[in-house]
């Protein structure tokens, strides 16, 4: 039980990467802090991280691009649970247009969702966390490799790997560990939505397809004390996929 009496926050957690993550927490004894668009798939996604086994799980409606909603997310969780310990940055937005299609507002768009939703909830972690807390960022293969008509989400998840080294600089005089995940193709609805996959552009081979359990395991190993020593990293966990892509 290696989050026993520690609080965590999911953000995109009511389904896929996000619900598994805050099971496996909730599972292994965290109170978990789902936070969402709405709130009564929020509320469904509590009640199965409690039974799960989590000894409490409260949703929270939360548009990670507005500033606001994030304070009162963090503000909520301190309050109720008198701590903060583990904050996974999940939620994220994905859009498929040639870059010549692509408006400011879709990049922008992109952006927030992906990218400045991280940033923050690292700055609120940071001014709410305490020594021996944890960030763990949920990027993308999509920042080393991709493929067309995902520009925006692509740079969006580049530019997270570079935040998470910034924010793992800073956060270390604070004794907060910040580390991004790169998953590979997943199983979860956006993957099979994907227009790439529906057209053929892009082929997946069924055994580089992983669960969103696969993923959620990585993240509690990073936010574990087992990843005392890991700070700072990318850690790639797509099942070998783009060593052969």
């Amino acid at each position: 039980m290696r989050f026993t009496d520690k609080v965590a926050i999911v953000t995109g957690a009511a389904s896929g990467i996000g619900l598994a993550t805050a099971i496996r927490l909730g599972s292994e004894g965290a109170r978990v802090v789902i936070a969402d668009l709405e709130q009564q798939s929020g509320d469904a996604a509590a009640r199965e991280v409690v039974a799960a086994g989590s000894p409490e799980a409260l949703a929270v409606v939360c548009d990670v691009a507005d500033e606001s909603a994030v304070i009162a997310a963090v503000q909520t969780a301190v309050e109720k649970f008198g701590r903060l310990d583990v904050v996974v940055n999940n939620a994220g937005l994905m859009i498929f247009k040639p870059i010549v299609e692509h408006t400011g507002e879709d990049f922008l768009k992109i952006l927030h969702v992906d990218l400045v939703g991280a940033f923050y909830f690292t700055k609120q972690a940071f001014l709410n966390m305490k020594p021996g807390s944890v960030i763990v960022n949920v990027s993308s293969v999509h920042a080393v490799e991709t493929t067309p008509l995902v520009a925006s989400y692509a740079a969006a998840k580049a530019a997270l790997i570079s935040l998470t080294r910034s924010a793992s600089l800073e956060g270390k005089s604070r004794g907060i560990r910040v580390n991004a995940i790169l998953p590979g193709a997943v199983d979860t609805p956006m993957l099979w939505e994907n227009p790439n996959i529906k057209s053929g552009v892009e082929t997946i081979n069924l055994t580089d397809v992983g669960k969103p359990e696969d993923i959620a395991a990585t993240i509690a190993y990073l936010a574990s004390d087992d990843a005392k020593f890991v700070d700072g990293a990318a850690v790639r966990v797509d099942g070998g996929r783009l060593s052969r892509l």
